[in-house]
């Protein structure tokens, strides 16, 4: 069986020099309320996420990937869906994914630190300290 593959796999690599059409945006551009809007509702679900798993497993896995696939799954489904629907949208940039990702792994740490301040508050309070 010899197949031979006439046509190229990969496209060539996108020089993103000065040059080129596609430049990176201005950081004001890059930071969209989209993309902060997506994000404080998906920071929202892991850190509910978070807390189920925490307070019934008692220990957590770092979700920090998940929170990055996540995120960019929930957003190309939703803008495919709203294609669907007829609905004129923009697909996100790669910057707005970035931002997006960043402050949904934010929140996540912010959920995951708080924890370990509080619960090692309400031991010092409690009189158990931090002894097994």
């Amino acid at each position: 069986m010899d197949t031979e593959i006439s046509e190229q796999l990969l496209d060539p690599p996108k020089s993103f020099d000065d040059d080129s059409e596609e430049g990176i945006p201005y950081w004001r551009d890059q930071i969209t309320v989209r993309a902060l809007a997506v994000s404080a509702v998906l920071g929202t679900l892991f850190c509910i996420i978070f807390h189920r798993l925490s307070l019934t497993v008692g220990m957590v896995p770092s979700l920090n990937i998940a929170g990055g696939m996540i995120g960019f799954f929930f957003v190309k489904s939703w803008t495919e869906f709203l294609s669907r629907l007829g609905l004129s949208v923009t697909p996100f940039t790669r910057q707005e994914n970035t931002v997006l990702q960043t402050c949904v792994v934010a929140c996540y740490g912010l959920a995951l630190s708080g924890q370990f301040f509080f619960s090692g508050t309400l031991r010092l309070l409690d009189g158990t300290g931090f002894s097994a």
